[in-house]
């Protein structure tokens, strides 16, 4: 049973974001938490509190599990490009520059290994 949490418009670039989300793509629930928590980059807290809400949303839909043994891991993890604000800064001569600042969309999907293996061994035999 896999559960989803979404994280949307983070004012960072998803340059900056995708930096992080690559770190933990296809590790353990446990393993990337640590990873995230000792990570200097900014996007470090905002994934990390994503996972935190994943981790609380699978177990809100799989009440008589426990976490220890599900062996969850991070199916899933995307970076999108959120709402651009453009702003100008003044330049020499009456011009303008225009600024970009860039927001971004994560969407993280974490599953159990056994329910995987489960399923995929039940189509085979279908």
């Amino acid at each position: 049973m896999e559960a989803v949490a979404k994280l949307k418009n983070v004012p960072s670039s998803p340059r900056k974001m995708r930096l992080v989300a690559n770190l933990i793509r296809g590790k353990s629930v446990t393993r990337a938490l640590g990873l995230l928590k000792f990570e200097a980059n900014a996007g470090a807290p905002k994934l990390e509190k994503l996972l935190l809400s994943a981790l609380s949303n699978w177990q809100a839909a799989n009440e008589d599990a426990r976490i220890e043994d599900a062996n969850l891991y991070i199916k899933e993890i995307r970076v999108d490009e959120g709402k651009m604000l453009k702003r100008l800064r003044p330049a020499p001569q009456g011009r303008g520059h225009r600024i970009r600042k860039r927001s971004n969309h994560v969407t993280l999907v974490i599953d159990s290994k056994v329910d995987s293996v489960e399923t995929s061994t039940s189509n085979e035999a279908k």
